[in-house]
């Protein structure tokens, strides 16, 4: 394999894992897990975002019919009490429906199974879902693409830039150009889609997914400042690539959107 091919190579191998990781980090990735009921091994998996205006399904396969239970839950952040939903078996499936919430409302809640004499609860502190709105295709798409190309140029860019490789401008300008459809046109436009908010980071909020996107916004386009006439600029490059990977390595979706139900009240559906 030639020098290039190495370096695209590796550029791929860190977009992946960057990528993989903040989502597989962040607080809305599905919870998982499994408990032990009467010498039998019972996987879970819990949803903790939503999106539509259905209520969000809880389902427990469970093929041991003398297993039952219940769902606790309430909003978050609230002082509400503990409500209870029980499972409801169907076959070799146990369910039930937390009910639909405004756009960023949250709900905490738990799993309560038992058999016989036995109980369990899971997970120890309760999980916390989020409700969105529904996002179209014809915009998640394009963001997911702009990103994930964006990204990878921009790791090329750098891996350029360490390698004294000429073209590494060109992949710093073409990446930036993606990473600003992706994180400012269709990113926005998805999050009002969700939440109903087109911009949550500095100056308006603490949004991480935001911020992160625009610190790195800034530190390629002081990168391409220090490129302009044909300067050659590799510290400030390699730097900006450095500091994208750093805010990518920042699990998704911390401090993002949410109703403070202490303070809007009301009654939970």
């Amino acid at each position: 394999m030639t020098r290039s091919g190495w370096l695209w190579t590796l550029a791929v191998v860190v977009t992946v894992f960057a990528l993989a990781w903040q989502r597989m980090t962040g607080p809305t990735y599905p919870l998982r897990g499994h408990v032990v009921l009467g010498g039998q091994r019972i996987a879970l998996k819990l949803v903790r975002s939503h999106g539509g205006a259905a209520d969000q399904p809880v389902r427990i396969v469970a093929p041991d019919t003398a297993v039952r239970g219940g769902v606790q839950w309430r909003r978050f952040p609230s002082a509400d009490a503990w409500d209870t939903l029980p499972l409801v078996r169907t076959g070799d499936t146990l369910a039930a429906a937390l009910p639909h919430q405004p756009r960023a409302g949250k709900l905490a809640y738990q799993l309560r199974l038992a058999r016989g004499g036995e109980r369990v609860v899971f997970p120890a502190e309760p999980a916390i879902t989020r409700f969105k709105g529904d996002i179209s295709p014809y915009v998640i798409i394009p963001h997911l693409l702009c990103m994930f190309g964006g990204l990878l140029l921009l790791m090329r860019a750098g891996a350029g830039a360490l390698a004294r490789e000429k073209r590494y401008p060109s992949w710093a300008r073409r990446g930036v150009l993606l990473f600003l459809l992706g994180g400012f046109v269709f990113g926005p436009w998805m999050q009002h889609q969700a939440f109903g908010d087109w911009w949550t980071g500095i100056p308006f909020g603490w949004d991480l997914t935001d911020n992160k996107t625009l610190i790195a916004l800034v530190a390629w386009l002081v990168a391409l400042w220090r490129l302009r006439g044909g300067r050659e600029a590799r510290g400030p490059v390699l730097a900006a690539a450095l500091v994208t990977l750093a805010v990518f390595l920042v699990p998704h979706s911390l401090f993002g959107s949410q109703i403070d139900w202490t303070k809007a009240g009301g009654p939970a559906s």
